[in-house]
């Protein structure tokens, strides 16, 4: 009887964390509605005929090399702030940057308004899931953090969903963004304050410069997290971004386009449970070799076909959304197994960085060989950094297997080599 009661008295627990940070969610899913109706806006506007190529390599590469450089100033800034005022910061910088696409389309302005926003956009990531890790609690990491990956795949959905609405070279369409960023600071204000983290869990804890986390630690400890992060950085957002340049160079229709970038949100975010359920019963690195080699897989499929059978497309791309854009949480959650709490403000910086790193590589590269070879070389890119997270699957699998400690991270990282 007593591990009955135990047990429901932790499912209470649980169900009570997962209410408490809905209004945060409500926040997120916000401002990522509008950050997501701005890419596939921009990126339509960028596919367009007459264009040129140094411009859309150079528009592309605004949003990660800001996203970059969000994951390097939101830590300084929890550390002075806190989480929570942090937030409000950003919101405020995301809505004035949203805003300043309805007022002109001079490409110079829209590099540094897609630059701020993806600054943003990383100090969001860096905030939220750097505090649900403070918040939660080993046995509940999974579902709070299951939900957040919902949150923002359903922001995706929902923001493809309103650009077919208003419509894909609708004039509102950035206005429509602007209204969506506005109303997530509007929520953050209407929800109240935070729930407070646990004792010894604030952003204003020392950790000593021996102890932080880069990516070589990381990478000792977990090396298929630091390679899936990367790819992940190469993929999740590159995707929506790169999908409609795709479309419209090999011919797709606009209402086609907006689709495929639909169902691979829609995709990834149907399968985060099931992949997340999975995740905690079978080990995470069998799952990443999985994942990599089926995304290898399904690249080389959907370049094969071309715009043969859009019907075919949009079953491959939904296969591909439900396995390439869960390679992140799985790998997030392989890292967070093997960390002492203390040290996830830190990892959280460091893993998005390595994210950023691949999303600032990624767009101009693959705009230059979609002009100079043909727009299937866009899966040549993303297919490798399937391969990449495959390989370090394998290579992470017959190593042997790290358990998870309590103790500092340097006793952690001895233990694993």
């Amino acid at each position: 009887m007593g591990s009955v009661a135990q047990s429901a008295k932790r499912l209470w627990r649980n169900a009570e964390r997962s209410r408490a940070i809905l209004p945060i969610m409500a926040s997120v899913l916000l401002a990522c509605i509008g950050s997501a109706m701005l890419t596939t806006s921009v990126s339509l506007r960028l596919g367009e005929p007459g264009v040129d190529a140094s411009v859309v390599q150079l528009v592309l590469t605004a949003y990660p090399a800001g996203f970059l450089a969000g994951c390097l100033i939101t830590r300084p800034l929890v550390s002075r702030y806190g989480h929570e005022r942090t937030f409000v910061l950003i919101l405020a910088i995301a809505l004035v940057a949203t805003c300043g696409f309805a007022f002109t389309d001079f490409m110079p302005a829209w590099f540094c308004l897609r630059f701020f926003v993806g600054l943003a956009m990383a100090s969001l990531f860096v905030v939220c899931e750097s505090w649900i890790n403070l918040y939660a609690e080993q046995h509940n990491r999974g579902v709070l953090f299951s939900i957040y990956m919902l949150t923002t795949g359903t922001s995706v959905l929902i923001g493809q969903i309103l650009v077919g609405l208003v419509g894909p070279h609708s004039p509102y369409l950035f206005s429509v963004a602007t209204a969506t960023v506005l109303a997530a600071l509007v929520a953050k204000f209407a929800s109240g304050r935070w729930p407070a983290l646990p004792a010894g869990a604030g952003p204003l804890e020392a950790v000593q410069p021996e102890e932080r986390l880069g990516v070589v630690k990381l990478f000792q400890l977990a090396p298929v997290t630091v390679v899936s992060i990367f790819q992940a950085g190469i993929t999740n957002v590159n995707t929506f971004v790169l999908t409609p340049i795709y479309g419209t160079q090999i011919g797709l229709s606009a209402g086609t386009i907006v689709g495929l970038v639909t169902t691979v949100s829609i995709a990834g975010m149907l399968a985060q449970t099931p992949v997340g359920w999975l995740s905690d019963r079978f080990d995470r690195r069998l799952i990443l070799l999985v994942q990599g080699i089926v995304s290898v897989t399904l690249c080389a499929t959907i370049a094969w076909v071309g715009n043969s059978s859009p019907p075919l497309l949009f079953v491959l791309f939904f296969m591909y959304g439900a396995t390439a854009l869960t390679i992140y949480p799985v790998a997030i959650a392989f890292a967070n197994s093997q960390l002492h709490s203390r040290h996830m403000v830190a990892a959280s910086g460091t893993l998005l960085s390595l994210y950023s790193i691949g999303n600032v590589a990624t767009p101009g590269v693959a705009a230059g060989l979609m002009a100079r070879i043909a727009p299937q070389a866009m899966f040549l890119l993303l297919g490798g950094g399937a391969v990449l997270v495959t390989l370090a699957a394998c290579y992470n699998l017959l190593r042997r297997p790290v358990e998870a400690s309590p103790a500092p991270i340097r006793q952690e990282v001895e233990e694993s080599v």
